[in-house]
C-alpha cells in the first residue's frame, strides 16, 4: 500500500485509494508529526518522550513504543506480525519514518516551489497553483504550540508566502495583472511587512491600468515601514513609486521600443547561423555567457557552477593553454561568502588554473596570468593553503602595474578572500570594499561595485558602524535593482536581520527575521551561504542572552556542528560528554565567522572551566576586541567581542 501524509494542516496520511488512515488519538499523531519532521533521521525514544509530555508519566518509554506499534498496525495494515516495517523504522536508540520523497505533502511543496523559479511564465504558474492547492490550514495545525515543531512550521510558511509571491510574479510576466490584485491584496493584509509583496501589489495595479491606487499602495507601505518598524522602504519599492510616476512602462510601449525577448532570439539565431560549431570562439563566448548567468538568480548560478567546469573540460581538451586560460580567467564573478558552494569543484578549478599558468608561453599576456592567479585566489577561499595570498599578492600587483580597472577588481576579490588569517582585520577589508566601490563606480563596474558596497556593509557591521553599513546595503539594492541582480537581496535580508539582533530587540522578534531570512536562502542556490548558518545564528542568539542551546536532535549544523556540539551537550546536562566534545573542538576556520565560532567554543570552555581552551580562544579573539563578534559575515552576531574577553578574563582570573 502506497501511503502518503500530509501536514499542511492537521496530521493526517491516506491509503493509495485516498481514504484517511485512521491515526487514533493526538499523541499517535504526534509521534508521526515528529518523525515527518526529522526527515528521515532517527529520532531516540528518549526525544520522543520529552516531545511528547511536559511531566513525562511513569512508563511514557513503553507508552511511545506502543504509540509506534499503532500507527505500524495502521499504516501497513497487510503486513504480517513477524515481517519487518517498512516505513516506521526501529534504528538503534529510535524510529525513523523512511517514506519516498514525494510521501509528504510538505516535502513535495518545497521541491515544486524551488523548482518554480527555473521554469518559464506558464509552468511556473502550474508548479506554484498545485503546491498552494496542497495546503490545507497551518502547517503541522494540530501542533501549534509544541517547540519541537514550531521551528518547520514556521520555515514552512515562510516558503508558503514567498511561494504566493513567486505566483504573482508568473501572473505579471504572463500579463495578466488583473488576476494578481485580490490574492496580493489579501496577501499583505495579513502580512504587512513583507515589501516584496506591497512592490508586487503596486506593480499590478499599475499595470492593470490603475496609477492612483498603486501609488496609493505604496503610501500605505511606507507608512506601515516607518511607523511600525522606523525604516524608510528599500530601494525597489522608491525607484517602483519614481518609475509609476514617469509612466516609465507607458513610455516604453508608446515609444515602440522592440521586445527584449525576440532580440535575445535574433541574436542567438545569428550567432548560431554565423559562429561554426565547435569553434573556440563559441567556447569564449560560453564563458560570457556563464559570468551573466551566474548573477542572473538561483537556477543562474547553479547552472553556471556546474557548465563551467565543463567548459574548463573542454578547453583543455583541446590542448591550448593559453584558451584554457582565458576560460579560466573569464569567469570572474564577484565572491562575498568565504565558504565554497562545492568545495571539490573549486579545488579543480584551482589545478586547472595552476595547470595552465605552468602551460603559458613566456610571452603570455600579464593580464592572462593575472586572471589565473585572481581565480587560484578566490578559489582558494576558506583553505589553508599558502598559495591562495600568494597569488592574491601577484594577481594585485600586476593589475595595477597594467592600470586595468575591470582586472584590478577581480583581483581586489581575491585579496579580500585572503584576508581572514586572524581575526580584527575587519578595517583591512573594508579599505579594500572601499576601493573596489570607488574604482568600480568611476569605470562602470556595477556587479563588482555590489561586491564593494557587500564588503563595507560586513566591515562596517563588524565595527558596529550600522549607520554606514545601513547605507551600503541601501547603495547594494538600488544597483541590484537597476541591474538586475536578485541575489543581492539574499545577503540584505540576512543584514536586517542582523540589525534587528545588533539593536537588541528581542529575541523572539530576532528569531522570526532570521527564519525569514533563511527561507529566502532555501532557494538561493548557495549551499555553502546556506547549510546550517539557520541553527547557527540561532545559537549565536541564546548564547548572547544567556539563554541555554535548546534544540532538536535533527538539528542540521552542516559544517558548524563542531563548535555547535559542546554548548548543546551542556544544554542536555551531559557535561562530560560536553567537555570531550570541547577538547576535539578544532580551531575555526579562516573566514567570516571566525571571530563567532571562536566566541561559542569560549562560552563552552567558561562553562566547563577548561582553561587551555579559554586561553585559546582569549588569544585568538584578543586582536577583535574592538568588534561584533560575527557581524562580519552581514549575517548573525554573538555579540561584542569585549564581552567573551571579560568573561574570559574572569573565569582565567588574574594573571599570576
Amino acid at each position: 500500500m502506497q501511503v502518503r501524509f500530509g501536514v499542511l494542516g492537521p496530521v493526517v496520511a491516506w491509503d493509495d485509494t485516498g481514504a484517511q488512515v485512521a491515526l487514533k488519538g493526538p499523541k499517535h499523531r504526534a509521534v508521526l508529526a515528529r518523525l515527518v519532521v526529522a526527515r528521515g533521521r532517527v529520532v531516540p525514544v528518549s526525544r520522543l518522550v520529552d516531545d511528547l509530555w511536559e511531566e513525562p508519566p511513569p512508563g511514557a518509554v513503553a507508552a511511545v513504543r506502543t504509540f509506534v506499534a499503532a500507527l505500524r498496525r495502521a499504516l501497513e495494515p497487510q503486513r504480517s506480525p513477524r515481517e519487518p516495517a517498512q516505513l516506521l523504522l526501529t534504528e538503534g536508540p529510535g524510529y525513523a519514518l523512511q517514506v519516498a520523497p514525494d510521501a509528504v505533502d510538505a516535502w513535495r511543496f518545497e521541491d515544486e516551489v524551488t523548482a518554480a523559479p527555473a521554469a518559464p511564465p506558464h509552468g511556473a504558474l502550474e508548479r506554484l497553483d498545485r503546491a498552494l492547492s496542497w495546503w490545507r490550514g497551518p502547517a503541522y495545525a494540530d501542533f501549534e504550540d509544541e517547540p519541537w515543531a514550531r521551528g518547520e512550521r514556521s520555515r514552512l510558511e515562510q516558503l508558503r508566502l514567498n511561494a504566493i509571491e513567486r505566483r504573482a510574479e508568473a501572473l505579471l510576466a504572463l500579463g495578466r495583472p488583473a488576476d494578481v490584485v485580490p490574492d496580493l491584496d489579501a496577501h499583505v493584509a495579513g502580512h504587512p511587512w513583507r515589501e516584496e509583496a506591497w512592490r508586487l501589489l503596486a506593480l499590478a495595479l499599475y499595470r492593470a491600468g490603475r496609477q492612483r491606487d498603486a501609488l496609493a499602495v505604496l503610501r500605505r507601505a511606507r507608512g506601515l515601514l516607518l511607523e511600525q518598524l522606523g525604516i524608510d522602504p528599500s530601494p525597489r519599492l522608491r525607484r517602483l513609486e519614481t518609475d509609476i510616476l514617469r509612466q516609465a512602462d507607458r513610455v516604453n510601449e508608446q515609444s515602440g521600443s522592440p521586445d527584449p525577448d525576440q532580440v535575445w532570439a535574433d541574436a542567438t539565431a545569428a550567432y548560431d547561423r554565423t559562429v561554426a560549431s565547435g569553434s573556440r570562439a563559441r567556447l569564449e563566448s560560453t564563458v560570457g555567457l556563464l559570468r551573466g548567468l551566474a548573477v542572473a538568480g538561483p537556477s543562474g548560478l547553479e547552472a553556471a557552477r556546474e557548465q563551467r567546469v565543463a567548459a574548463i573540460a573542454a578547453a583543455e581538451r583541446l590542448g591550448d593553454p593559453e584558451l584554457t586560460a582565458r576560460v579560466i580567467g573569464g569567469f570572474d564573478v564577484p565572491a562575498i561568502w568565504t565558504r565554497s558552494d562545492d568545495p571539490e569543484q573549486a579545488a579543480r578549478i584551482v589545478t586547472a588554473a595552476e595547470r595552465s599558468l605552468a602551460g603559458l608561453r613566456p610571452g603570455a599576456a600579464d593580464a592572462t596570468r593575472a586572471r589565473l592567479l585572481a581565480t587560484i585566489a578566490v578559489e582558494s577561499r576558506g583553505t589553508q593553503a599558502a598559495r591562495g595570498p600568494e597569488a592574491a599578492r601577484e594577481a594585485e600587483l600586476i593589475a595595477r602595474r597594467l592600470g586595468d580597472p575591470a582586472l584590478l577588481a577581480f583581483a581586489l576579490n581575491g585579496a579580500y578572500m585572503q584576508t581572514f588569517h586572524r581575526a580584527g582585520l575587519a578595517p583591512e577589508r573594508d579599505q579594500i570594499g572601499a576601493e573596489i566601490v570607488a574604482l568600480s563606480t568611476r569605470h562602470s563596474l556595477p556587479t563588482f561595485e555590489i561586491l564593494g558596497h557587500l564588503i563595507r556593509l560586513q566591515a562596517r557591521s563588524a565595527l558596529a558602524d550600522f549607520a554606514a553599513a545601513d547605507a551600503h546595503a541601501a547603495a547594494a539594492e538600488e544597483l541590484a535593482a537597476r541591474h538586475e541582480r536578485p541575489l543581492v537581496g539574499v545577503f540584505t535580508h540576512w543584514y536586517r536581520a542582523l540589525r534587528l539582533a545588533a539593536a537588541d530587540a528581542s529575541p523572539r522578534a530576532v528569531e522570526a527575521a532570521y527564519r525569514d531570512a533563511a527561507a529566502q536562502l532555501a532557494t538561493a542556490g548557495m549551499p555553502g551561504v546556506q547549510r546550517g548558518l539557520l541553527p547557527l545564528a540561532l545559537l549565536c542568539l541564546r548564547v548572547w542572552h544567556g539563554l541555554p542551546a535548546d534544540v532538536d536532535d535533527d538539528t542540521d549544523w552542516g559544517p558548524y556542528a563542531p563548535w555547535s556540539r559542546p554548548l548543546v551537550l551542556l544544554a542536555r546536562n551531559r557535561r562530560a560528554d560536553a567537555a570531550a566534545a570541547l577538547r576535539q573542538t578544532p580551531d575555526p576556520p579562516r573566514d567570516l565567522l571566525f571571530e563567532a565560532l571562536w566566541c561559542l567554543t569560549a562560552e563552552a570552555a567558561v562553562a566547563l572551566a577548561d582553561r587551555v581552551m579559554m586561553k585559546r580562544a582569549q588569544a585568538a579573539l584578543a586582536p577583535a576586541a574592538q568588534e561584533l563578534a560575527g557581524a562580519g559575515s552581514g549575517m548573525l552576531t554573538v555579540g561584542p567581542v569585549a564581552h567573551h574577553l571579560d568573561r574570559l578574563a574572569a573565569a582565567l582570573g588574574p594573571t599570576p
